[in-house]
């Protein structure tokens, strides 16, 4: 007889994380797998993401990494995907048999699948991001694997844009950078092949309408849905992805790094858009 498959543990960090759905996610994929595993979320910023990783042993699979510890999510790991190392942060940390932790983010996948999947998107030149912050760094990485040739970075206060700048600079993607204030948004997002919104709740909904002619249009925010924006867009023909579209195609990776097995996507679709109120979540 084959021996059952012992019990390994997994957990998202972050703080807050009492709201993640990543456990949603992990709890249908091990259910799926046939896999006696436990995830869990932990409340820790980026000092206690390094003390908590440094006390693990080795029934610890992986982790993942939520705000504010990306940064030393990184940091800590022995080794790192490109992709991590361009974006400066990781939000994936996978327990390797030697003991060690390995980094990558799969950020850069939740971007590229929602964009495909909601979004319908396969090709274009020019992108338009809104905000600077660690979302907008792991978009310009994906921007850089769809080819696009032509980006700009739109945000609040330019001198804030470095981190995302350094990103740009590590994938080879041509960046410019406005102040969001200043930028006639309507045409820049009637020009963009693709918007990319990293900006949180409430904070674009004055100029929702402005968004209008986005052709595609990922609005990382997905509660409460449908955010002003995406209404827009979607009233005026164009395609809308959610965060939690996102969420979605960067658990993917997750399960299939700690587990080594495939992600059940179906299933873990289904249990997402269960939990985030049935809103549809195309693969």
């Amino acid at each position: 007889m084959p021996s059952e498959p012992a019990p390994r543990r997994a957990a998202v960090l972050g703080s807050p994380v009492e709201h993640s759905l990543s456990p949603v996610l992990h709890e249908s994929a091990y259910r799926a797998l046939g896999l006696p595993w436990t995830y869990q979320r932990v409340e820790a910023d980026a000092d206690r993401l390094v003390e908590f990783v440094a006390g693990l042993g080795p029934e610890w699979a992986g982790l993942s990494v939520t705000m504010p510890g990306k940064r030393a999510a990184l940091d800590v790991a022995a080794s790192a995907s490109d992709r991590a190392v361009a974006v400066g942060a990781a939000n994936t940390l996978v327990h390797r048999a030697d003991g060690s932790w390995y980094a990558d983010c799969t950020d850069v996948d939740g971007v590229l699948g929602a964009l495909r999947g909601a979004g319908g998107f396969r090709a274009g030149h020019r992108g338009l991001v809104l905000g600077a912050g660690g979302t907008a760094a792991a978009t310009l990485a994906a921007f850089a694997e769809l080819g696009l040739a032509d980006v700009v970075l739109a945000v609040r206060e330019p001198a804030r844009a470095g981190e995302a700048l350094e990103t740009a600079e590590r994938v080879g993607m041509p960046v410019s950078v406005r102040r969001l204030a200043e930028l006639d948004l309507a045409a820049a997002a009637a020009a963009a092949d693709v918007v990319v919104s990293t900006l949180p709740a409430g904070a674009l909904d004055h100029q929702a309408g402005a968004l209008a002619r986005a052709r595609c249009l990922l609005d990382v925010i997905y509660h409460p849905w449908p955010t002003p924006a995406a209404e827009a867009v979607t009233r005026s023909g164009g395609r809308v992805a959610t965060g939690l579209d996102m969420l979605l195609h960067q658990a993917f990776g997750q399960v299939e790094q700690f587990t080594g097995r495939s992600a059940p996507r179906e299933v873990m679709r289904d249990a997402l858009q269960a939990a985030g109120g049935g809103v549809p979540l195309p693969l």
